[in-house]
């Protein structure tokens, strides 16, 4: 099982015809079980369409780049910190005007309830999500959940200061992306750099910590399932439980 990826290191596939390429990071293949993990790039131009296959949900955050995001004709804006969710039927092709590569990173996860309750949004914006505080050291904003009529699934952005958390584990199946700083996972016992690019696995219960060892800030892209709060832990060192 692999745990933590540098997506930057894994050779784009570019896919036939189509403005985009993929970089496969987690599946079945290395053992995420439950979700998909890919980063894409797309050239300047018109992607070719896709469309979400039934018993599937997908989740998109845009890493960098402008463009836009047609789902079965109606656009929406993608820019930096922008989340996307997209459910089973869905045909969505996007328009990168360029001159930069639009880079986003895509999760996808089995449709396993029915739709949340919440207002159906396509996309949600970073800066428009308010700020909740984990711990001391730890806060979040919430992107892709059940306020936006997804309720299997939960993205966030996660912001750490330079620190090294309690080691901590949670009950449910994760994948990450590094945004932004500089550190280290913990995870199975071993300790792995990690940056910009550095993709990670969590199982559920698996005993791990992210550490900041930047001077700065570092932001980290979690999607988790089953949904639920980037708070919630089901071992934490420093409780003792």
């Amino acid at each position: 099982m692999d745990y933590v990826i540098d997506s930057n290191t894994l050779p784009p596939r570019p896919v036939e015809g189509d403005t985009a390429e993929v970089r496969r990071v987690f599946d079945r293949s290395n053992g995420c079980e439950r979700l998909e993990q890919a980063v894409l790039t797309y050239a300047p131009g018109r992607s070719l369409p896709q469309v979400v296959e039934d018993g599937q949900q997908e989740v998109f955050y845009v890493v960098s780049g402008r463009g836009a995001l047609d789902v079965d004709g109606e656009a929406h804006a993608l820019e930096p910190g922008t989340g996307v969710y997209l459910v089973a039927g869905e045909t969505a092709t996007i328009d990168n005007p360029g001159p930069e590569p639009l880079v986003l990173v895509g999760v996808r996860a089995p449709e396993d309830r029915e739709p949340a309750r919440g207002e159906r949004r396509v996309t949600v914006r970073f800066d428009e999500q308010p700020e909740q505080r984990a711990d001391d050291h730890r806060t979040f904003r919430l992107l892709v959940n059940e306020d936006a009529g997804c309720f299997d699934v939960t993205q966030f952005i996660g912001i750490v200061q330079p620190y090294r958390a309690p080691d901590h584990s949670h009950p449910y199946d994760e994948v990450g992306y590094i945004v932004e700083g500089e550190g280290i996972a913990h995870i199975a016992g071993k300790q792995t750099p990690i940056g910009p690019g550095s993709c990670f696995h969590l199982p559920p219960e698996e005993v791990h910590c992210i550490e900041n060892t930047g001077p700065a800030v570092m932001r980290i892209m979690g999607v988790f399932h089953p949904s639920g709060s980037p708070a919630s832990r089901s071992y934490d060192a420093a409780a003792g439980n």
